[in-house]
C-alpha cells in the first residue's frame, strides 16, 4: 500500500495512536466553556515566575509531565520531543526540551505548530524511526502581545478583527497500537498568501490556507463527506466565515460539521476576546478537551483537524510585508 495519495495527502500504514494527552491553561481560559475539562489551571499568568516567557516554558513542561504521568511513563522513555511556540527562537520549547533531555525537533509553524509536530511525529513512527514521542505546542497572551503587537501595559485599543492569544499548552503522546484515537492521514500544507498586511486580522490571513488544505484533502481522498468533524485551528469568527465562503466556492459545504478552535475556547462576548482565540496553544488545548474528551466519545468516528498559522514576524511586519498563511491537516479516527 502506498503512503501517499494524490497531490499532498500522506496515508500511514502503521497504527499510530494518541496514547495520552494533557492540557494546561491560565485563568482566562479556565473561565471559558471548556474550563471543566482542562488538566491543570494556573492561578495567574506568571505561574510563580518572574517573566511571562519563563511562565510559558512552565506551561509546556507541566503539559508534558502530565501527559506522561497519565500513562505512568517517564520522559527518558521518549524517543523524541517535537514542539514549537511563538517566541523568538522558540525558546519556551527549547528550554522545555532542555529539561526533558531526549532528542529534540524544534518547529516553527506559528499557530499550526502542534499539527506540524503531530504530522512529523507520525512520519517518524510510521517509518520505524520511533516508538514513542511527544508533540507539544504552547502560547501565552502576554509574551505574544509583547513580541508581535504591543505590550499589554500600553493599553492599546484592540480592533474588532483581533483575536486573544491563548495562554495554554497541549502535549500529545504518540505511539503504536495503544490508545483510543489513531492518526491515519496527514496533509502537509503549503503557503498561501493573499497579501493581507494587518497583524490584527490573523483570521483573514490564514483562511485561504485552511481552505486549500481541506480542498486538497477532499480531492486527494474523496473522504470529505465521511468526516464527522472538520476543525480549523484558530481562524476565529472572521477567518471562519471567510474559510466557509472559500470552500463553498469550490462546492464544499460542510454545514454544522465545520467548526473552529478559536471560536470554542472562550465565551466571545462575555470575555471580551473580539474575534475569538488564537495562538499555538489554541488548537493544542481545544483538540483534547472539546474533541477527544467530549465529542468523539459521544458520537462520531473521524475528525480532520487543520492547524492554521500566520507566518509573520516583527521584522516582516515593520518592513510592510504581507502575512503568509499555512494549514497543516491530520485525520484522527477512533480506534
Amino acid at each position: 500500500m502506498g503512503k501517499r495519495i494524490g497531490r499532498q495527502t500522506l496515508q500511514f500504514t502503521e497504527e499510530i495512536t494518541i496514547r495520552s494527552f494533557a492540557t494546561v491553561v491560565g485563568r482566562k481560559e479556565a473561565e471559558g466553556p471548556l474550563g471543566p475539562f482542562y488538566d491543570y489551571v494556573f492561578p495567574d499568568n506568571l505561574f510563580g515566575e518572574d517573566s511571562w516567557e519563563k511562565a510559558e516554558q512552565k506551561l509546556q513542561q507541566y503539559a508534558v509531565e502530565l501527559a506522561l504521568e497519565k500513562v505512568k511513563l517517564e520522559a527518558q522513555q521518549l524517543d523524541y520531543y517535537l514542539g514549537g511556540d511563538l517566541l523568538n527562537q522558540i525558546i519556551a520549547t527549547s528550554y522545555t526540551a532542555r529539561k526533558i533531555g531526549v532528542p529534540f525537533f524544534g518547529l516553527y509553524g506559528a499557530c499550526s505548530s502542534l499539527v506540524e509536530a503531530m504530522i512529523l511525529g507520525s512520519c517518524l513512527i510510521d517509518g520505524g524511526f520511533a516508538d514513542l514521542l511527544v508533540a507539544c505546542a504552547s502560547s501565552h497572551h502576554e509574551t505574544a502581545e509583547r513580541q508581535l503587537r504591543y505590550p499589554t501595559e500600553m493599553g492599546v485599543q484592540r480592533t474588532p478583527t483581533s483575536q486573544w492569544t491563548v495562554t495554554g499548552s497541549g502535549a500529545y503522546l504518540l505511539g503504536k497500537h495503544t490508545g483510543d484515537w489513531k492518526i491515519t492521514h496527514a496533509v502537509p500544507g503549503k503557503i498561501i498568501d493573499r497579501e493581507i498586511k494587518n497583524n490584527a486580522d490573523m483570521g483573514s490571513a490564514m483562511a485561504a490556507a485552511a481552505a486549500d488544505t481541506i480542498i486538497t484533502f477532499a480531492a486527494d481522498t474523496g473522504m470529505i463527506n465521511q468526516i464527522d468533524y472538520v476543525v480549523t485551528g484558530d481562524l476565529g469568527i472572521v477567518g471562519y466565515k471567510l474559510c466557509q465562503c472559500l470552500l463553498q466556492e469550490k462546492g464544499i459545504d460542510l454545514g454544522e460539521r465545520y467548526s473552529d478552535c478559536g471560536m470554542a475556547v472562550y465565551h466571545a462576548e462575555q470575555q471580551d476576546v473580539h474575534a475569538g482565540g488564537s495562538g499555538c496553544g489554541c488548537s493544542a488545548i481545544v483538540l483534547g478537551t472539546r474533541y477527544l474528551t467530549q465529542l468523539l466519545k459521544k458520537k462520531g468516528e473521524k475528525l480532520f483537524l487543520v492547524g492554521t498559522g500566520a507566518l509573520l514576524s516583527p521584522t516582516t511586519n515593520l518592513q510592510g510585508d504581507s502575512i503568509p498563511g499555512i494549514g497543516h491537516g491530520i485525520l484522527i479516527e477512533k480506534v
